[in-house]
């Protein structure tokens, strides 16, 4: 039974560096009834070079990465779209296991695909740390594979967001249909990661999370399902895990205490110049 077309979508700008390795990944499934599509934003390196070697379906848009995706799915072709990152690679089964997911229930709205992190460097053993607390969380985890007809219901991604998106399609989706998930792994690229760098983008996507907020409210971002208190709580929960090594435990617990702290500059200051312009 050769089963339904799925659309893999990859939005990119300036990812040479990890793209062959993401985009292998895709061709290499072990599901072949799927397209490759790729959404490059005005890339100034070899990007697009490199996503032709491998699909036909190269296209340019931006400004940022949700409405590359929409644009992504709107050219599909297929009943069912995955969206992943340039940064991702993907286990050979990631496909097969999310339609299998959706044969056995043709309800399914949409799926997720635990992600696993890997890198250079000790900051980045301290991120795959982190992410293997989040395998099984719903309010943490995204789905990145949809039935395309409900995507459009939906209105695909909000793209006034730069960060949170995610999580804000995955609750819509989650509101009209099921989100089942798929056994299967998708490994994310996280590279020689740098302290100070990761807080800047963290401090980046926060500085836009007023408009997350404005259609996800919340009584307290602090006691959010997916928020600080509750991530903490959730490392605390697994002292063992925590003490197989102390020293990455500590580092992971540094990193993403400095992460909110530059989120929560980031968001500070955003919501000031929001109410300074709106007085």
């Amino acid at each position: 039974m050769k089963g339904p077309l799925v659309s893999v979508i990859v939005p990119t700008r300036n990812n040479h560096e990890t793209l062959d390795a993401c985009l292998s990944s895709i061709v290499q499934q072990t599901y072949q009834n799927s397209e490759l599509l790729v959404v490059d934003n005005n890339s100034t390196d070899d990007t697009k070079t490199i996503a032709r070697r491998y699909t036909g379906k190269v296209s340019n848009r931006g400004p940022e990465r949700s409405v590359q995706r929409n644009v992504g799915v709107r050219h599909a072709k297929g009943e069912y779209v995955l969206i992943i990152d340039s940064d991702m690679e993907l286990a050979p089964d990631v496909v097969a296991a999310c339609v299998d997911v959706v044969v056995r229930n043709p309800q399914a709205g949409g799926v997720i695909v635990a992600e696993e992190s890997f890198g250079e460097g000790f900051w980045a053993r301290c991120k795959q740390l982190e992410r293997s607390f989040y395998a099984g969380q719903d309010a943490i985890e995204a789905a990145r594979f949809f039935a395309k007809d409900i995507f459009q219901q939906v209105g695909g991604y909000s793209e006034e967001m730069t960060g949170g998106e995610d999580w804000d399609i995955t609750k819509r989706v989650r509101a009209v249909a099921p989100i089942e998930r798929a056994t299967s792994l998708i490994r994310h690229n996280e590279g020689k990661l740098y302290f100070g760098r990761t807080i800047r983008k963290m401090y980046y996507y926060a500085h836009h999370a007023n408009y997350y907020f404005a259609k996800n409210p919340t009584t307290s971002a602090l006691t959010d399902q997916s928020g600080p208190l509750a991530r903490y709580k959730l490392f605390l929960s697994r002292p063992t895990k925590l003490m197989r090594n102390p020293l990455l435990a500590a580092g992971m617990l540094l990193l993403k205490t400095a992460e909110y702290a530059g989120g929560g500059l980031g968001y500070w200051r955003a919501k000031r110049h929001a109410d300074e312009e709106r007085s």
